[in-house]
């Protein structure tokens, strides 16, 4: 069944780019005659569509801060896509995989990959130069188009390896969380320590006062 491996890398890269996946699926079935394509998205209206949300997806998605309400705003929209894509995929091999099945598939997947951007994301704008922002955006474009492509050709292999980078990005934010509440903590303790300190100053202060 090659729509179930290709459904779950397409919902993956949706959660990252949504239009990208459907620019992309849609030139690959249009001009390199890639059958598990689905015509819906080879359609012309549907290309420029995609081709110019992506390209405003390009410029916010490299601008720090801005990039994370772009993806907040995109919360909905992603998983919508990587739903709408997977049940759009199996209707275009009926039989193959239940519509419900996929989309349901799609947009989870989505989610989730979102989910994980959204906050990796998060943590690169604390970096105070925007260098970052502008690699870590071009590392997510390139590995949207490196699997939606090998998904066409290989899609064993490109979930494959889409899941390890799911699971590689899941462990990511945990490390990422951890170490955010630790520095919480020390800012915390760091601030109940100075607090202490000015309160015994100003003890110290109203002891020395004559005819105290």
């Amino acid at each position: 069944m090659t729509i179930l491996p290709l459904i779950f890398t397409s919902g993956l890269a949706s959660g990252i780019n949504a239009y990208a996946v459907v620019l992309l699926l849609g030139l690959l079935g249009r001009f390199a005659d890639a059958q598990s394509v689905p015509h819906a998205l080879e359609r012309t209206d549907v290309l420029v569509v995609a081709a110019v949300l992506f390209a405003l997806e390009a410029v916010a998605d490299k601008i720090p801060y801005v990039d994370s309400v772009w993806d907040l705003v995109h919360t909905v929209i992603r998983p919508i896509a990587g739903a709408t894509v997977g049940v759009l995929i199996a209707s275009n091999d009926p039989g193959s995989l239940s519509e419900v099945v996929a989309g349901a598939m799609g947009g989870t997947t989505a989610l989730v990959s979102h989910l994980v951007k959204a906050s990796l994301r998060m943590a690169v704008n604390t970096s105070p130069e925007p260098a970052s922002n502008i690699v870590v955006s071009m590392a997510e474009d390139l590995s949207v188009a490196g699997l939606v492509t090998l998904a066409i050709f290989h899609p064993w292999l490109a979930a494959s390896i889409a899941a390890v980078v799911l699971v590689a990005g899941l462990l990511l934010v945990r490390l990422v969380i951890g170490k955010i509440r630790a520095f919480r903590a020390r800012r915390r303790e760091r601030r109940a320590a100075k607090a202490a300190q000015a309160a015994q100053g100003v003890q110290g202060a109203y002891a020395r006062q004559p005819g105290v």
